[in-house]
């Protein structure tokens, strides 16, 4: 009988890795240059493997990375061995928009889309059907109705946000806005969802709560990494700190707890979420487990993304002082009193609307493409045909600072939104902060409210300085969202008219 020897095994484990590196190389030598998508635009290195696209993921550094793909190779740009990037209009139709009946659609890239942690479905991962079942359900919630009912629930936040800043003018010492916009759409999701706030503003720091939300915001991108490369889970300890795996655990503890609470009040004459979704469910309606995973959506997608459009186009109004001027101008004049900002009067400033949508522009919450998997038949897109169960998307930081689709695309200048013929031949429709389609953003229109009701008191009240160590404020980081750096603002009250 022989006998294994150490010499024999470790000789087994050098010809199987060595296999392993053949198999690795014939595999990524074949989607570089013969896989069906070998003759979409891109470089080969980034179709020979995922570790190039992971790497600049991982590092904070994907969104600046593409775009800089999209200016050397064009509106199509392929990224890794099955993912396609377009930048253009049509391609927003075609993978987000509408489709003709008996069109199959383009679902959600598994690889992306993640899971949820209770297992019952929410609006945004749902499948077709339970989809148009919760949005059903939830635009109640969403209504031109419902947005003046919760007019109210706005003012007082705002109010609250003014009285504090107030007290900082007063000091002379210069303000974080980030944190103080973070504070008022945290409070406002949290009143608005649950019914009770997270009393940021009151307290003037975040609750343990909001900081939780940021560490599940970084988690996704790890979650993505896993999901490409499952065993990696192994080594998930060296990825992701123990502390951010339990402020998971603890913020899906929180979100169960209170939405709970606030379902087992029965309270449905409140003008927040709950009430609307507890007047209006039924046997076909939500289940408990998902209205939880719902609720758990909407304070992250109602809070963080609204902060950062307000953050992003703060920073690029003071950074063009012209801009800046002619806003303040507008609302100073549009206004006898403070009392006339409401919803409505203010949804007609039309220089204030072009101002939020070039903040969009070039600061768009989601920087990163949403990303599809063509149907199973596969489609064209773009000229370029994709074979079934391709990942495809339009990153929106990329599509929105192209030069292909816009023209000055690097500079902040509302005017292209209101007629410039300079801009005349601008795409505008390669912009879609909100997606389109029938997965388009439920929560446009509070978004809108909230922004516009918040940017146009604070400049009614106070002239904004940026202070020097903030001129580079918009060089940051990408984990999904963007990582804000603090912007630190001078506030000068302006005299009571």
């Amino acid at each position: 009988m022989g006998f294994v020897t150490f010499g024999s095994l470790a000789g087994l484990g050098v010809s199987a890795a060595g296999i392993l590196v053949l198999f690795l190389v014939v595999k990524g030598v074949y989607s570089a240059f013969f896989h069906p998508l070998a003759k979409v635009p891109g470089p080969k290195l980034y179709a020979f493997s995922d570790l190039p696209y992971l790497y600049y993921l991982l590092r904070g550094e994907w969104p600046q990375k593409l775009k800089r793909l999209h200016d050397e190779y064009g509106p199509t740009v392929r990224y890794t061995p099955d993912f396609v990037s377009f930048i253009s209009a049509g391609a927003w139709k075609t993978i987000y928009g509408h489709r003709a009946a008996g069109q199959e659609s383009f679902p959600k890239d598994p690889v992306t889309r993640g899971t949820t942690r209770s297992g019952h479905p929410h609006i945004v991962l749902a499948n077709d059907e339970d989809h148009r079942r919760h949005r059903r359900l939830l635009s109640h919630a969403f209504s031109d109705q419902a947005l003046r009912g919760q007019e109210d629930i706005m003012k007082q936040y705002v109010d609250l946000l003014l009285v504090k800043l107030s007290e900082k003018a007063r000091s002379g010492t210069a303000v974080d806005l980030v944190k103080w916009y973070n504070f008022t759409t945290f409070d406002l999701i949290g009143d608005l969802a649950f019914g009770q706030s997270f009393n940021c503003l009151e307290d003037g720091g975040y609750h343990p709560w909001v900081a939780m939300i940021f560490d599940n915001i970084k988690l996704s991108v790890f979650s993505e990494t896993f999901q490409r490369y499952p065993i990696l889970n192994l080594l998930k300890s060296l990825f992701v700190s123990k502390r951010l795996i339990n402020s998971q655990k603890e913020h899906w503890e929180l979100v169960e707890q209170t939405t709970k609470r606030r379902l087992a009040s029965g309270n449905v004459t409140r003008e927040d979420f709950m009430s609307y979704i507890l007047r209006h469910n039924d046997e076909k309606g939500m289940t408990p487990g998902e209205i939880i995973e719902n609720a758990n959506v909407l304070i992250i997608a109602g809070s963080e993304t609204t902060a950062s459009l307000l953050s992003g186009t703060t920073f690029h109004l003071l950074s063009n002082p012209d801009k800046y001027r002619k806003l303040v101008q507008e609302i100073r004049s549009s206004f006898n009193t403070e009392d006339d900002i409401t919803l409505l009067a203010a949804n007609g400033l039309a220089y204030t609307n072009a101002v939020f949508e070039e903040g969009f522009r070039m600061y768009p919450p989601v920087p990163l493409a949403l990303s599809r998997r063509t149907p199973p038949n596969g489609e064209e897109i773009e000229g370029y045909w994709m074979p079934g169960k391709t990942a495809v998307g339009v990153p929106q930081w990329a599509a929105n600072q192209s030069e292909t689709n816009f023209r000055d695309a690097s500079k902040f200048i509302p005017e292209r939104w209101l007629g410039d013929p300079k801009y005349a031949n601008d795409s505008r429709a390669a912009m879609q902060p909100f997606l389109l389609g029938p997965r388009n953003c439920i929560g446009k229109n509070l978004a809108y409210a909230e922004m516009r009701l918040i940017l146009v008191r604070l400049l009614w009240n106070f002239d904004l300085e940026l202070m020097p160590e903030s001129k580079t404020w918009n060089k940051q980081k990408i984990y999904l969202l963007w990582e804000k750096l603090p912007l630190n603002v001078k506030l000068i009250p302006v005299s009571k008219r």
